[in-house]
């Protein structure tokens, strides 16, 4: 029975996808809930999986094709697949390809050999199937190798030969250069991250606090805050607090602006800046107020972990009133922060650096850290975004203020 493959359903602030990566190929057995299909959207990756045992009969949408929501992507067709029948499509396929000359490329290989008039034919293949690959092109242009007369599995040994010189591609003197073009996702923020510079009056005010008694307080507890609640207890926890409660005491920093419209939310809902290998992603801890230092460490551990292999969904990234950006992490001590639209603030964290500070007349030496806020001066005003980082620094250098409330 043939089946329908289509792409997800996407929600309403998503126009579109682009097929990222097919993982099978036509006349491969697949087993049910396996994967097909990368989707990539402006926001996430989506994973499209095998309705039932059986095998993709014909591709409706190669690589790099964008889709609407729901569209036809395959045919897929159920029922137990002979294990014969993907050997012999093989060669079926790359014997037909021969004659033709229509070689099979990833979208990246064909590009790079198009912009250097290359032709296909003349590339050694090492992908599967006799696939050209986007390193076989670059191989190429760096040998000057021909393709073998041979078939696509027997040429296969000679690439891997070459593949110790690739260090002569930086080391020969050559001046190569890689052109890829950017993901869905790495557009979607370079778009956005340029229309809130050219849209909102933004500024930026800077404070630093002393981390020393969160620093001596998370030592003191870190062992048994990880046995009680399976999960360690990390700094981000402490300013999310913070910020919630800064949020609280002035609502202009939590608020978003709609065209003439400046909408004030009565929660707190905090994105988290997370670097991907895709680009950034802000997932969302919902409700701050009701949580605990314990799930908002474990909340943001699955994100992270789930970021990284592409897992999260569009719904766990959208709205947020407030967004925090660790680039400490990275080792930035000092940053600007570009708002999250249509957010009218975001705080940066920064590295824990050991300065010398003045305290009583003495100098001692404090493990201190940056903050910025970067703000929509359209909506919060100069005083207001300096009382709302004085609030956080003072709730950090003396934590017994997040638990009494004051």
């Amino acid at each position: 029975m043939s089946i329908e493959i289509k792409a997800p359903t996407f929600p309403e602030s998503v126009a579109d996808g682009t097929v990222a990566t097919w993982h099978k190929k036509p006349g491969e057995a697949v087993q049910r809930d396996e994967l097909l299909v990368d989707i990539e959207t402006d926001k996430v990756v989506l994973e499209v999986v095998a309705p039932a045992d059986g095998m993709l009969k014909n591709l409706l949408k190669e690589e790099g094709d964008v889709v609407l929501s729901d569209e036809v992507l395959a045919i897929f067709v159920e029922g137990a697949v002979e294990a014969s029948a993907p050997q012999t499509s093989a060669p079926a396929a790359a014997a037909s390809a021969a004659p033709s000359g229509d070689v099979i490329m990833s979208p990246a290989a064909r590009k790079i050999a198009e912009e250097n008039g290359v032709q296909a034919a003349s590339i050694a293949a090492t992908g599967k199937d006799g696939r050209v690959t986007k390193e076989d092109v670059l191989n190429h242009l760096k040998t000057g190798d021909s393709k073998p007369a041979a078939p696509a599995p027997s040429a296969a040994p000679a690439p891997k030969k070459e593949t110790p010189a690739a260090p002569a591609f930086v080391s020969d003197g050559e001046r190569i250069e890689k052109r890829v073009p950017m993901t869905r996702l790495r557009a979607t923020i370079a778009r956005r991250l340029v229309e809130a510079q050219q849209t909102a009056a933004m500024l930026t005010t800077y404070n630093e606090v002393n981390m020393a008694p969160v620093m001596e307080l998370r030592k003191k507890y870190k062992d048994q805050f990880e046995k009680k609640h399976g999960v360690k207890l990390g700094f981000m926890s402490f300013f999310v607090k913070a910020a919630t409660e800064a949020l609280k005491r002035f609502p202009a920093v939590n608020a978003s602006i709609d065209g003439n419209d400046m909408v004030y939310h009565g929660y707190q809902d905090i994105g988290v800046a997370v670097s991907t290998e895709r680009g950034l992603v802000v997932p969302i801890l919902r409700d701050t107020d009701g949580m605990g230092l314990a799930e908002v460490e474990s909340t943001i551990a699955d994100f992270g972990l789930r970021a990284r292999d592409g897992k999260l969904g569009i719904d766990e990234m959208q709205g947020g009133t407030f967004t925090i950006s660790n680039g400490g992490t990275f080792g930035s001590l000092m940053s600007t922060p570009i708002l999250n639209p249509p957010q009218t603030a975001i705080m940066g964290m920064h590295k824990i650096q050991e300065r010398p500070m003045a305290v009583n007349g003495q100098v001692v030496i404090l493990p201190m850290m940056y903050l910025a806020l970067s703000y929509d001066h359209r909506m919060i005003d100069g005083k207001e975004a300096v009382q709302f980082l004085v609030t956080i620094k003072d709730l950090l250098e003396d934590p017994a203020r997040l638990l009494l409330d004051i």
